[in-house]
């Protein structure tokens, strides 16, 4: 039996098996509408065999995006945009999810193949938000979120976790990494407030603890939500594995389902140690000293070593990134590899006794 191929039921939702797709984000999307590009994209990883598709990170502003080029979900009109992406992900027997985001200080940014730079006011850029006045290494310095604007900023992502249900979506992700808004709450590096948002552990964790509540409330009690984090910012000072496992054990209390768990991104100078399953001892400790569910993600790229990782216990779930979008067929690959039958869609049952059928 394989532990890759068993499902993962997370409250009333089963994911048919843990080959997770991360978010990847596409940066082709206008006015925040996901199209034809993104129904392609996440639905051939649905016909590929991957037992959850998340979206890219879908801000829950017009601000919060990483690029103008950004899915949203700020308004009933991307709402209906969604829908068809959806249906088309559990019409191939995969759990559509999406992942709720807030790019932060790291917001307002050129397009990664042109470069990735800040982009000027006249060039189609807006003037950031952040915990605190300090840029991200040259990018420029954000505007301190005031309470009224942390308050919005909760009503937009409790607002958008309804919006993703109308949609069609069965699970939620928070995006709580990669440098972006919630994880520079979380990280002394970028979170420099003197009041009852800084500071402190508990301070720091405070904010992104009531964006997860929100969310929580907002979301179906049949549903999962699960919590994207960065393990370490791999920079001294700054967050480390340490408060990642108490900010896990605040996850479960407040409902979360299971934590993915990511490194880097707050910092422009980190000094990352890459290499096969990089991250994956992070996933493992937040798994055994957190208590609560994990998917492991970085340079996870082969079918034995993705085995190996539930097999061992130090992981639940994996999240596959560069992998699938180098083969969107990875699962039925992996399947194959691992001597496990999977079903294929109708259109091409013709192929399941060829090289990657039974």
């Amino acid at each position: 039996m394989s532990l890759l191929f068993s499902p993962l039921t997370l409250r009333g939702v089963t994911i048919p098996n843990r080959v997770l797709v991360s978010p990847m984000c596409q940066y082709s999307a206008e006015d925040g509408l996901p199209d034809a590009w993104h129904l392609v994209h996440l639905g051939s990883r649905a016909v590929g065999g991957a037992g959850l598709v998340l979206t890219e990170a879908t801000s829950v502003t017009p601000e919060g995006r990483i690029t103008p080029w950004d899915t949203g979900l700020w308004s009933p009109a991307h709402v209906e945009a969604w829908k068809p992406v959806t249906a088309f992900i559990r019409g191939q027997g995969s759990v559509p999810g999406i992942q709720l985001a807030h790019a932060g200080r790291k917001a307002a940014c050129d397009k990664p193949w042109r470069g990735g730079a800040p982009l000027a006011r006249d060039a189609g850029g807006w003037k950031t938000l952040g915990p605190s006045e300090v840029a991200f290494g040259d990018y420029p310095v954000p505007r301190a979120m005031g309470l009224q604007d942390l308050e919005a900023c909760v009503a937009d992502f409790r607002l958008a976790a309804d919006r993703a249900r109308q949609a069609g979506f069965e699970v939620v992700e928070v995006h709580a990494a990669h440098g972006y808004l919630l994880h520079e709450f979380l990280s002394p590096l970028s979170n420099r407030r003197e009041d009852d948002f800084g500071g402190s552990l508990s301070n720091r964790m405070r904010f992104p603890l009531a964006v997860v509540r929100a969310v929580r409330e907002a979301w179906p009690q049949d549903k999962p939500v699960l919590v994207r984090i960065s393990a370490s910012d791999w920079k001294e000072g700054g967050w480390d594995l340490e408060q990642s496992i108490a900010f896990s054990r605040e996850l479960r209390e407040a409902g979360v389902d299971l934590v993915d768990v990511s490194s880097g991104g707050n910092a422009a100078d980190q000094k990352i140690v890459l290499g096969p399953g990089y991250q994956v001892p992070f996933a493992a400790a937040i798994r055994r000293d957190a208590g609560l569910p994990v998917a492991a993600v970085g340079l996870i790229t082969e079918p034995v070593q993705a085995e190996h990782v539930l097999a061992t216990g130090q992981a639940d779930a994996v999240c596959l990134a560069r992998a699938l979008l180098r083969d969107p067929y990875w699962p039925r690959h992996a399947a194959k590899a691992l001597g496990v039958p999977l079903a294929w869609p109708d259109p091409y049952k013709r192929c399941e006794t060829g090289p990657l059928g039974r």
